[in-house]
């Protein structure tokens, strides 16, 4: 279930959402006039978060040049970036 305040309790309350955000682990949402407007968390969850989007992000890329054959053979690959070392 989301957590949602009111934006007064960021002056107000700063402190207890920044603990509710690094416990929960989950971002705390804050309205503005009953609307939704903003949503916090913690560095520590906005890393997570970014880093699971950049992963999803690689992995349908692979998936991508597998679907379109752009693809080597593991021996063929290991073999170009040899010579690419051999090349430095």
């Amino acid at each position: 279930m989301p957590t949602i305040k009111p934006s007064a309790s960021l002056r107000n309350s700063y402190n207890e959402i920044s603990e509710l955000c690094h416990k929960s682990n989950e971002p705390v949402f804050i309205t503005k006039n009953g609307e939704g407007d903003l949503a916090i968390m913690s560095i520590q969850t906005y890393e997570a978060l970014v880093g699971k989007y950049e992963l999803t992000k690689l992995i349908n890329e692979g998936l991508d040049d597998i679907n379109n054959k752009r693809v080597l053979p593991a021996k063929d690959a290991l073999e170009s970036i040899k010579q690419e070392i051999k090349g430095l």
